[in-house]
């Protein structure tokens, strides 16, 4: 984390955002706003629900979005779960028990609880809501219920969705975002974030991600290093790869501009680079 931040702020970087499986990691940002908050990073975190994290809470929520230790140190972020989720969990091949008790969102009806009280409290928060790792179809409805409910700032995971399902996720005002790990050889090794099974995602080519990222066009895309574990660079490194690919993939540096730097600013309403 601090290695991360020395290094963000060594090439100019404005911000960095950290994201755990296993707790809030807005107080990993307080600790290094604390230490390093001279050199003009503004590192932030926040709650991804998964089980070790308090699960699909919102009371797991409440706590987040009042935690820190001092102004600005609170959750930035509330993210669904990246691997409680049904869509992974069936992607996985894991048992029937094992699916039931993980997080989906039907075509029709109302959200399972307690997701409106959730969206409610990001609503009522103005945080970013991360849409974690859920299907496409899932994806779209969670976008329109969430807008409905007044949350205003949304990202959605979308390197393993259709163009389509981008096209109507950005026409409601939300976000796409693009990780350098669905790229990286990191695809190819077995590991867990969950317990003691092990598993692999499917690779994702550059040119099928350039044609993602058109879709939702450099106005609506996102992109992140998702970097910060032991088989990837270290992320601003990860980063500088991810820019160079997708430079020669076809985007243009002011469209690299926006979606690396403009974009995440404006979402996550990041503050001026200046010293504190």
């Amino acid at each position: 984390m601090f290695q991360a931040t020395r290094e963000a702020a060594a090439v100019g970087m404005r911000a960095i955002g950290l994201m755990d499986n296993f707790i809030n990691s807005a107080g990993y940002a307080a600790l290094a706003m604390r230490e390093l908050g001279d050199l003009g990073v503004d590192v932030f975190g926040g709650l991804i629900m998964e089980r070790l994290a308090g699960g699909v809470s919102a009371e797991a929520v409440r706590i987040a979005l009042r935690y820190g230790y001092g102004p600005g140190t609170a959750a930035r972020f509330i993210s669904l779960p990246t691997h409680h989720t049904r869509n992974i969990a069936r992607y996985e091949g894991r048992s029937f028990g094992y699916i039931e008790a993980c997080l989906e969102i039907s075509e029709k009806g109302p959200l399972p609880d307690p997701l409106p009280e959730i969206l409610d409290l990001v609503s009522e928060s103005d945080v970013v809501l991360n849409t974690g790792h859920i299907s496409g179809p899932e994806a779209v409805r969670l976008v329109e219920e969430a807008k409905r409910r007044g949350v205003t700032r949304i990202l959605v995971p979308s390197a393993y969705y259709t163009p389509d399902e981008i096209k109507t996720i950005t026409a409601n005002g939300a976000f796409a975002e693009f990780s350098f790990y669905a790229l990286s050889h990191a695809t190819q090794v077995e590991f867990t974030h969950a317990d003691e099974e092990a598993h692999t995602i499917a690779a994702v080519s550059i040119a099928q991600m350039a044609e993602l990222v058109r879709a939702a066009t450099p106005e609506r895309a996102i992109l992140s290093s998702d970097c910060g574990i032991f088989i990837l660079p270290p992320p601003v490194e990860g980063f500088r790869e991810f820019l160079l690919l997708m430079e020669g993939a076809g985007f243009n540096r002011r469209d690299l501009l926006s979606m690396a730097a403009e974009n995440p600013a404006e979402l996550f309403k990041v503050r001026e680079r200046v010293n504190t």
